[in-house]
């Protein structure tokens, strides 16, 4: 793992730094996002905030700002919270463990390992579910993805492979097979360096390890979507830095069984013609949403876009104009 690791892991800005303040900021952008999408946000947010104090010093609004287009902005809240926390408590030196790390704010068990790891060596384990996926083929462990029982082998297994001289490296060795070679659904198993290891690949069946997570029936989540049009702009709204879609941009909107009537009383006014219906499949929700030509409407977070499709929109909204545009 150590010689893949070394000759074949991926190349990643926040891999150029053993600084605990660098990795740390890349662990939390990673929660729930996309590698891809943090490569490039990365170092701009550095630029903006280089250490723990410039962090700590800054408004919660101005760290927000910085996180658009990241998601989930109860992680950058969380982020700041913690750094305050640090300066204040710990005079900005960051935890060297994994137990200090889990009692700041937006630190779970995966990223207190991650961290004290690679920045510091500890022999913690971190476990995300493509390390999930990786042991449990390697060692042919039974059981559903999200099963306690296989969550609590594989952390043992895990946490046997980093007591070495060098657990950050067993751990990202780790997460690049599982990301880029032993994929869900089409292992690469004549490339993964575990192959000969590997029991599922033996017994020929590796995707079939873990075994799939129950699905639970999505609800459906039913949106109105108001469009307002003056000239070439268009009026869109900035949703809260909560919830779903967190601070992204999209068309007023109500939300409900009744969605129409409430986007109406939003409005002051009934919403004029239907101009699109748009779905959108989220992880447990089916959204489905229906876009009203409306008049103007005032509202705090609301701005003209003559561009709106350059505005960081969420995808459900992006479709809803396409579509409302006869797109």
């Amino acid at each position: 793992m150590l010689a893949f690791y070394r000759g074949h892991g991926r190349a990643l800005p926040w891999r150029e730094t053993r600084a605990p303040y660098g990795i740390w900021i890349a662990e939390v952008m990673l929660q729930q996002t996309r590698v891809e999408t943090v490569v490039p946000r990365f170092p701009v947010f550095l630029r903006r905030f280089p250490d723990i104090f410039a962090l700590a010093a800054a408004k919660e609004a101005s760290v927000c700002q910085a996180w658009a287009g990241l998601g989930y902005y109860g992680r950058a809240r969380n982020l700041h919270r913690a750094a305050a926390m640090i300066v204040r408590q710990l005079d900005g030196r960051l935890p060297s463990d994994a137990s200090a790390w889990r009692r700041l704010p937006g630190v779970g068990e995966y990223t207190a390992a991650a961290i004290a790891s690679i920045a510091f060596g500890e022999r913690a384990a971190a476990v995300d579910g493509n390390v999930v996926r990786v042991l449990a083929r390697v060692f042919a462990l039974p059981g559903r993805a999200s099963d306690p029982g296989l969550l609590r082998a594989v952390r043992a297994k895990a946490q046997g492979l980093v007591a070495c001289e060098h657990p950050g490296d067993i751990n990202q060795a780790l997460m690049d097979v599982g990301a880029t070679l032993c994929r869900p659904a089409t292992p690469a198993c004549a490339a993964c360096p575990l192959r000969s290891l590997c029991r599922a690949r033996r017994e020929g069946n590796a995707a079939a390890y873990p075994g799939k997570k129950a699905r639970a029936p999505r609800r459906i989540l039913r949106i109105a979507f108001a469009f307002v049009e003056i000239g070439s702009a268009l009026l869109l709204e900035r949703r809260p830095l909560d919830g779903l879609w967190a601070g992204l941009w999209e068309l007023p909107s109500a939300s409900g069984p009744s969605a129409k009537r409430n986007l109406g009383r939003r409005l002051g006014h009934a919403p004029g013609p239907l101009l699109a219906r748009v779905g959108h499949d989220l992880s447990h929700r089916r959204v489905l949403a229906s876009v009203y030509r409306a008049q103007a409407t005032r509202g705090s977070r609301q701005k003209w876009w003559r561009d709106p499709l350059a505005a960081p929109l969420s995808a459900l909204a992006r479709k809803a104009i396409v579509a409302a545009r006869g797109g």
